[in-house]
C-alpha cells in the first residue's frame, strides 16, 4: 500500500503527533539541546548539534517523506500542545503487507519529558494510528531484554509479550536477543 505524499497527523489530549516538516527544525533541535545527561544505555538518542543544520534537517525530512510514500517507514514527531515543544518520536515500519498487514512500532521520548505519561499517551495513539490510518492488523515492538522501561511502556499500552527472538537484531557489533511485544487489531 503506497501512500500519497501528505501530512500525517493525529492528536491526543496533550499531544499532537505528525510528520516532520522543514518548519519543525528549531523545535526539533531544541528538544535535543535540552536533554538531560544519559540516564541509561538505552537513552542514547542524542545528536551532535553542531552537525545539524536546517539543510541537513530538510534532507532528513525529505528522506522520511520518500520512505512514507513507499510505505516502508513513517517517522512522526511528538509535540506538546501547551507549548509546541518537540518531545520525541514514533516510527512505524511496514514489515509485510499482502495477507499480513504487519508493522512494527518504535518510540523515543526525550529524557527531560520522562515520567509525565507522555510515552504511554503517544504510543497508545501511535498504535491507533497504525491500525486506523495505515491499515496494519498486527503491530510489534522489538525490545532489548534488559530495557525494563520500554517493556513497562509496551505493557501499559496493552501490548502483550509473545516471544523472545534469539540473535534477532544486529547492534553494538553483535546479534542481540529481543523480546517481541504485540498487539493485534480485533
Amino acid at each position: 500500500m503506497k501512500t500519497e505524499e501528505k501530512q500525517l497527523y493525529t492528536e491526543t489530549e496533550r499531544l499532537y503527533i505528525k510528520t516532520l516538516e522543514n518548519e519543525d527544525y528549531e523545535r526539533w533541535i531544541e528538544g535535543f539541546r535540552h536533554r538531560l545527561p544519559s540516564q541509561h544505555k538505552f537513552d542514547g538518542d542524542s545528536v551532535n548539534l553542531e552537525e545539524w543544520s536546517q539543510e541537513r534537517f530538510d534532507g532528513m525530512v525529505e528522506q522520511f517523506g520518500r520512505m512514507a510514500e513507499e510505505d516502508d517507514l513513517y517517522v512522526l514527531g511528538i509535540f506538546r500542545k501547551s507549548d509546541d515543544k518537540h518531545i520525541g518520536k514514533i516510527d512505524l515500519s511496514t514489515i509485510m503487507r499482502d495477507n499480513f498487514q504487519w508493522g512494527m512500532i518504535g518510540y523515543r521520548i526525550h529524557n527531560q519529558f520522562w515520567n509525565q505519561g507522555y510515552g504511554a499517551e503517544a504510543v497508545s495513539e501511535g498504535l491507533t494510528f497504525a491500525f486506523d490510518e495505515l491499515g496494519y492488523h498486527r503491530v510489534e515492538a522489538h525490545i532489548n531484554l534488559d530495557n525494563p522501561a520500554s517493556i513497562k511502556l509496551a505493557e501499559k499500552v496493552g501490548m502483550t509479550f509473545e516471544c523472545t527472538r534469539k540473535g534477532f537484531i544486529y547492534e553494538d557489533d553483535k546479534w542481540t536477543d529481543n523480546h517481541v511485544y504485540v498487539v493485534i487489531r480485533e
